[in-house]
């Protein structure tokens, strides 16, 4: 099984983003059509944030090339990628300090990390959370997928925290998916797009390290398979709370600020993701801010 993945995942890598695109747009319409639980929860999240039919519409295939375009980027040849803001990277490795990068379940999240290895990671790398593939086959795939120069893998357990918390310290940068749900006991509850979600409590915790300073990331896929472009924003939302902040005030920042991303372009955001679930017990010992 395991090598006949790699061996399709190989020949779908040799494809042009527009055709990986195009199969990707079949793809999202087929699961929103095929699957009732699918559609009710894309529908419903999209609704609670108020996004117009047009954009709702246009995210079901967006969800859909997410999933083909990972070939092309884990096993292909490099695709173009521009920036805007990276002058806020410059500016943040300038500081001499770790760098936390916050980037929500928004376009392609995958090329965030690897554009910024690509670019930046020879004078600052990058470690990024993430979480082991259930399937036991997947993730020898996976681990070798994501091996790049400048770009380094944690896993979501205490000794990934350790790993991701002794990058900070060092000067380097972390990158986590903070809306993502955490386990039981590790997130408070805090809104997103109006309504109580059970939002992870590390991102606060990894910008408290000393030196840190956070910024927001999001890779934007542009039409017809042209490649993407990774916009960067600063981030001073708990500088505004003080020291005294409560979780859940850090938290509602944190959520705050992945809205702002979202509505930059809510027709690339995956709103079938199960954002308002309750959290399941935690399996490894720590919160998961993965990707």
């Amino acid at each position: 099984m395991q090598l006949m993945i790699q061996a399709v995942f190989r020949g779908l890598a040799w494809l042009p983003l527009p055709v990986l695109h195009a199969l990707g747009w079949l793809l999202g319409w087929s699961s929103f059509l095929l699957s009732g639980r699918y559609r009710r929860r894309l529908l419903a999240n999209a609704r609670q944030a108020g996004i117009g039919r047009r954009d709702v519409l246009a995210s079901v295939g967006e969800a859909g090339k997410m999933v083909t375009e990972l070939p092309r980027l884990w096993f292909g040849r490099p695709v173009r990628v521009g920036w805007e803001g990276a002058a806020v990277i410059e500016a943040t490795q300038a500081h001499g300090g770790g760098v936390l990068f916050l980037t929500p379940h928004l376009g392609c999240f995958e090329i965030t990390a690897r554009a910024y290895a690509e670019r930046f990671g020879d004078r600052q790398p990058m470690t990024v959370l993430y979480r082991p593939a259930r399937q036991a086959w997947l993730r020898p795939l996976l681990e070798r997928a994501r091996q790049r120069p400048g770009l380094a893998t944690a896993s979501t357990t205490l000794a990934g925290v350790r790993q991701l918390i002794k990058a900070l310290r060092s000067g380097g940068a972390v990158g986590l998916l903070p809306d993502q749900v955490p386990p039981r006991g590790q997130g408070v509850w805090a809104p997103f797009f109006g309504r109580e979600a059970y939002t992870m409590t590390l991102s606060a915790r990894l910008a408290d390290s000393p030196g840190t300073r956070v910024v927001l990331a999001w890779g934007e896929r542009l039409r017809w398979g042209r490649g993407f472009l990774v916009h960067v924003r600063p981030f001073s939302g708990f500088d505004a709370l003080g020291q005294d902040a409560t979780a859940e005030a850090l938290a509602a920042a944190v959520n705050q600020a992945m809205e702002s991303l979202v509505r930059e372009c809510p027709r690339q955001y995956l709103w079938a993701y199960d954002r308002y679930k309750s959290p399941r017990p935690d399996a490894h010992g720590v919160g998961s801010g993965a990707r």
